[in-house]
């Protein structure tokens, strides 16, 4: 028998899902029109996506994958869908989707699909992060969908931490604040953390 999430994750599903190149002209087709993914069209929102196109941008021409990560991802040797979970205003997805995109292209049985959040509920409240509907969550599933592999997301575990601690005490610093060190956290870590943390995911699915 599926689990729920398998189940939820269809061929169909899979089939209408985009592909990193189509995530990202979407994007761009939408900040065209003064729109981002999503309901929320607001200003900061955005500013928000504007943002983070610079940041894909940027991890796109100088993301560095790892001899031992890349050998890892060379070794799969069966068919897997990767399923990202995201939404374009979110920071934390532009910051890692990059990377997740350099390794799905080291591997052509790797199929790499992108789904929005706000038009997937039903997906993403099976994918939870303490309750909460937090992105990018990155779902590795076999290639006939039978079987979940492993879950990443939706941030390095020190981010994780950090935003736990943040929310019991912000200690007089300001959500602002809180987002710009985190961003700054990212880009001195350059995907170290990503990396420690699929290594032995992906291992274990070989």
């Amino acid at each position: 028998m599926l689990d729920q999430q398998t189940v939820l994750i269809s061929s169909k599903l899979i089939e209408s899902a985009q592909t990193y190149a189509e995530y990202r002209e979407m994007i761009d087709r939408l900040l065209a029109e003064n729109k981002t993914t999503g309901i929320n069209h607001s200003e900061s929102y955005l500013d928000y996506t504007k943002m983070n196109v610079q940041r894909m941008n940027r991890w796109d021409k100088t993301a560095k994958i790892s001899p031992e990560l890349e050998k890892v991802v060379k070794s799969i040797s069966s068919p897997q869908v990767w399923l990202v979970i995201t939404e374009a205003w979110c920071g934390d997805a532009a910051q890692s989707l990059p990377f997740i995109a350099k390794l799905a292209e080291l591997n052509p049985l790797i199929n790499l699909k992108f789904v929005l959040r706000d038009e997937n509920p039903g997906l993403m409240d099976a994918y939870l992060t303490e309750g909460a509907r937090s992105i990018p969550i990155l779902i590795s599933l076999s290639g006939d969908l039978s079987k979940e592999l492993f879950v990443w997301g939706p941030r390095p575990e020190f981010l994780q931490n950090r935003l736990k601690a943040y929310k019991l005490d912000q200690q007089n610093i300001t959500s602002k604040e809180f987002a710009d060190g985190t961003h700054l956290w990212y880009a001195r870590d350059k995907n170290k953390a990503i990396t420690e943390e699929l290594i032995p995911l992906i291992a274990a699915t070989l």
